[in-house]
């Protein structure tokens, strides 16, 4: 009998390792997901910036 106790609490160990590391790689697909949508956000403003300064122009004078 302890030997059958000792097998689960090994399983209920392995089976909480596997959790934990797919619990991981969650946290690191949403981390990526946010990182990329910030660079896109990102790079959107960027060219929305530019294409008003092109359409606007600038009042600077030139020398």
């Amino acid at each position: 009998m302890r030997n059958y106790f000792l097998l689960c609490l090994f399983a209920l160990g392995c089976s909480g390792c596997a959790v934990v590391a797919v619990a991981d790689a969650a946290v690191t697909v949403v981390a990526t997901t946010v990182s990329v949508g910030a660079t896109i956000v990102g790079t959107t403003v960027d060219v929305a910036a530019a294409g008003v300064s092109a359409v606007v122009g600038s009042n600077d004078e030139k020398d």
